[in-house]
């Protein structure tokens, strides 16, 4: 035999010790053993069971609908399908979900947006027909669907609560008319022109009218009275073209082709500020503290709005934004659709503060707040909220069954359902 050898030792058979006595019985023992056991089987049992579904409201809609969240207003635009030739737009109370009201749409046409003044809601679309190309926007009662009046041309709204409508553009004339919310009265209107504008104004709506012309002078009108502010050629020397004209908080940017070079105005009189010679720039746009100025060869330079000159510069960066005293900004390596990654940027110095990760943003109003979203590998969607100032990112949900096109609102999320539906998930504080 091989193998480990084990001494036992050497054995005696000498008699055996007297039993032990038994020790006293414990009159509290079965008690004690019954309350582990219990203890033992709710554990087990809260561990198998499912974690709690978060309760979601199920908004019907079409594939192809256009739908918004208006706050207290879930709006969806049905698309033209052989069973329902006509648009119909239909509007579901939030956040329960009811239904409110059902209406067609007077003009056949491809509607593209809808927004919310004094009481009414105003759908914007393009007619289609043998005889109709134009846009146009219809006017309903908010609480009824009732229509109320339709003029051609797309909206802004004034300051003053009134609306500015633009028609025409590319070979068309342009018109400019500010009439009443209420009923599309007239207040005030600029002649047909070949034209095109640009506005300027705050969180309040439009303030300023700037009405570029091509072969002359560039206007700066009040947009509640649509009175000539200031009138100056802004054309360089020889009078060739410039580039684009912008309005930037209370700025107006010429971005110059020949000579290459950005040239601030002062709004309302159209004094020179400054001017900046730079790279071949395709738009400058407002990052808060300072202008940003994206280059042609994706670059994007930082400057100073009171002076012109530059702060910063970067070719990391593609899209870049104001938030919350920061700056948000995407990586020109992960540019693409769907999830990018996202930085919070220090806007006087350009230095990165945090990075987030990398994330797809759902739609938000503006103030509203910034939530992330990224496919799960079990699917669905996982949902953060991104602290821009604090620079965290902190997770808020698993939507197993939501399969994009979100939209954020205080406190609740809307996407679409992978069955083509909409859900309205409340999210956690």
């Amino acid at each position: 035999m091989t193998g480990p050898f084990i001494d036992l030792g050497e054995l005696r058979h000498e008699p055996e010790p007297a039993p032990l006595p038994r020790p006293p019985r414990a009159n509290g023992r079965p008690l004690r053993c019954a309350l582990v056991l219990l203890f033992v089987l709710v554990t087990l049992a809260a561990a198998a069971a499912p974690p709690p579904r978060r309760a979601v409201v199920t908004l019907p809609a079409m594939l192809g609908a256009d739908v918004m969240d208006l706050g207290d207003l879930f709006l969806v635009i049905d698309p033209i399908t052989p069973q329902t030739p006509q648009r119909r737009l239909a509007a579901f109370r939030l956040p329960g979900g009811e239904p409110v009201w059902k209406v067609p749409l007077p003009a056949e046409g491809r509607y593209w947006g809808v927004a919310s003044a004094a009481g009414m809601l105003l759908v914007t679309g393009h007619e289609i027909g043998p005889d109709r190309q134009g846009t146009l926007t219809v006017v309903l009662d908010r609480a009824t669907g009732a229509y109320r009046w339709q003029q051609p041309g797309s909206p802004v709204q004034l300051a003053d609560g009134n609306l500015l409508f633009q028609s025409g553009g590319e070979n068309e004339p342009v018109s400019l008319r500010a009439v009443d919310p209420c009923c599309g009265t007239l207040r005030w209107q600029l002649p047909t022109t070949s034209d095109y504008t640009i506005y300027g104004g705050t969180g309040r709506g439009v303030e300023r009218v700037v009405v570029n012309q091509v072969d002359g002078p560039v206007e700066v009108r009040d947009a509640t009275t649509g009175a000539v502010l200031a009138r100056a050629d802004l054309r360089p020397p020889g009078g060739g073209p410039f580039g684009s004209v912008q309005v930037v908080n209370d700025l107006l940017l010429i971005v110059g082709e020949a000579p290459v070079a950005v040239t601030a105005y002062g709004l309302d009189r159209l004094d020179r500020r400054w001017s900046s010679t730079a790279d071949r720039i395709d738009f400058v746009s407002d990052c808060g503290p300072v202008l940003c100025l994206q280059t042609r060869s994706n670059g994007l330079r930082a400057v100073d709005p009171a002076t012109g000159r530059e702060l910063w510069s970067s070719e990391r960066w593609g899209w870049v934004w104001p938030f919350d005293g920061r700056l948000m900004a995407t990586t020109l390596s992960s540019a693409g659709p769907g999830a990018e990654q996202l930085v919070v940027l220090d806007p006087p110095t350009g230095r990165v503060l945090a990075e987030l990760g990398r994330w797809e943003l759902a739609g938000s109003d503006p103030g509203g707040p910034m939530i992330g979203l990224r496919r799960y590998p079990g699917g669905g969607l996982l949902v953060a909220e991104l602290n821009v100032r604090a620079g965290t990112v902190r997770t808020l949900d698993v939507l197993s069954d939501a399969n994009g096109e979100c939209q954020a609102s205080p406190g609740r999320l809307l996407c679409r359902r992978v069955d083509g539906s909409y859900g309205l998930w409340q999210l956690p504080d």
